[in-house]
């Protein structure tokens, strides 16, 4: 492999791990609002209302023209289950975050992401180009699924008191 193939591909990885590094802290600040709103579905909705109010003028600024919504109308329903995966992560994250901790959350995402990606490459789901899941990447999820076991193993006592219930009563 060359020096500056294997730095073509580092980019997107550093960007990538920048962009995981801050779901710990978009759970945590949810799981804050949340209970400053009184319900998680509350934050849910601030937090995609937010998500809203910072992508159009992004969208503005770098005069991304107009969405072919009739093709997308044309499409599978499976396009459109986005935004539900996001109501149900983000609903999660605010809920699970404050009892399990950032890092039990985290990782037990990570390994629900690994399994459900292992799956979908394998099976070549939702239009992706299949890539089979051979025993090394099998051994892989194993390791993640050992760690998220581990991570969880290693909670204090005082990770399982959350203090006292919200307004609202949602814990």
């Amino acid at each position: 492999m060359q020096w500056s193939s294997s730095l073509s591909g580092l980019f997107p990885m550093v960007i990538a791990l920048v962009a995981g590094a801050v779901v710990p802290f978009q759970a945590a600040s949810n799981a804050a609002l949340g209970r400053a709103l009184g319900h998680p579905l509350w934050a849910t909705l601030s937090s995609l209302a937010v998500s809203v109010l910072v992508i159009v003028p992004l969208m503005v600024l770098l005069r991304v023209p107009a969405p072919a919504l009739g093709a997308a109308a044309q499409g599978p329903a499976w396009w459109w289950l986005g935004g539900v995966a996001g109501v149900v992560y983000i609903t999660a994250a605010l809920v699970l975050t404050p009892k399990l901790g950032a890092a039990s959350f985290i990782v037990s995402v990570i390994a629900g992401q690994m399994l459900a990606s292992l799956l979908i490459d394998h099976y070549g789901l939702m239009g992706l180009t299949p890539k089979p899941a051979g025993a090394w990447r099998i051994v892989g999820i194993l390791l993640i699924l050992v760690g998220m076991v581990v991570v969880q193993m290693n909670r204090s006592p005082a990770a399982h008191a959350s203090g006292p219930a919200p307004s609202g009563g949602w814990r």
